[in-house]
């Protein structure tokens, strides 16, 4: 498995998400097939797309009957196009049956995620900006999407209040100013982490390089203002990042990427995107064609 250490974590999530829907028990299941009764199923993709989430699939079926044998026929990351077999399942009828919606909701819902990221990435071929994700995500799968994100091509940004400073607008009105939040925020953390300003004109990014960010968001900037305002830091304090938010779409990226910003941070791809269709079907053959 890949999660950084939170397997233990996602297995008792996918406890709580199995009795959500499951509950005292799959009654359909229970009562119109018997006991005992085995099938394969095959998982199969019903449009083109970047597939995620076969590690959290089989993770499912595992935590509903650890005896049934799950087989990928695909690599997690890969590119399908419509109809390929993504991979089968076999062994007792109830415990595939009882899995099937969780396992394709959360397979669905990360390729959608790696693919909608792969779209940007594709974007930015031949540029040196990196595309990172934002905390919009959905609340109790955050680890998850991210996880997705990177699967599609893009990075990581913070994951969560804990892990980074950044001082966006509200704080700065809070703290009384740029210079007072930095320095308010630099005395009271370890001398290892970062502090992220967000910035929305060209002063405010003086008085960022003033305060002595470490990473400086050009938020909602028209490219214009956006290279300038790189350029000016870049000249006077070359180590300090910089990073693009805001709005950023599909057709804006590349020209956003194209001013020499470090970093273009894209909320889109966790909250705006669509699920993958994916589909399961008992005891199909692989040669059978899927529509």
């Amino acid at each position: 498995m890949m999660f950084n250490g939170y397997n233990e974590e996602l297995v008792q999530t996918i406890k709580g998400w199995l009795h959500e829907d499951v509950g005292s028990g799959d009654i359909t299941t229970r009562t119109t097939i018997p006991a005992g009764h085995e099938s394969k199923g095959i998982i199969h993709a019903k449009e083109d797309g970047i597939i995620c989430g076969i590690p959290v699939a089989e993770l499912v079926f595992e935590v509903v009957d650890p005896s049934l044998v799950f087989t990928a026929l695909v690599q997690e990351g890969q590119a399908v196009t419509k109809g390929t077999i993504i991979a089968e399942v076999e062994g007792s009828t109830h415990a595939i049956l009882t899995g099937e919606r969780l396992a394709l909701n959360l397979m669905q819902r990360l390729s959608g995620v790696a693919s909608r990221t792969h779209s940007f990435v594709q974007k930015l071929e031949g540029l040196p900006s990196r595309l990172v994700d934002t905390r919009k995500t959905t609340p109790g799968h955050r680890m998850l999407e991210k996880y997705a994100v990177r699967v599609g091509g893009g990075a990581n940004h913070r994951f969560g209040l804990y892990d980074a400073v950044m001082i966006k607008d509200n704080h700065i009105k809070g703290a009384g100013g740029i210079r007072q939040a930095v320095g308010r925020a630099r005395a009271n953390i370890p001398h290892t982490m970062t502090i992220e300003v967000e910035t929305e004109s060209l002063e405010q990014v003086e008085e960022a390089l003033a305060a002595g960010a470490d990473i400086i968001m050009l938020d909602n900037m028209s490219p214009e203002l956006m290279t300038e305002a790189v350029r000016r830091i870049k000249t006077k304090a070359p180590h300090v990042k910089t990073e693009a938010s805001g709005n950023v779409s599909l057709e804006t990226v590349r020209r956003i990427a194209e001013t020499g910003v470090d970093v273009i941070s894209v909320g889109r791809l966790t909250y705006s995107f669509s699920s993958l269709d994916i589909s399961l079907d008992l005891n199909a053959k692989k040669e059978e064609p899927f529509s």
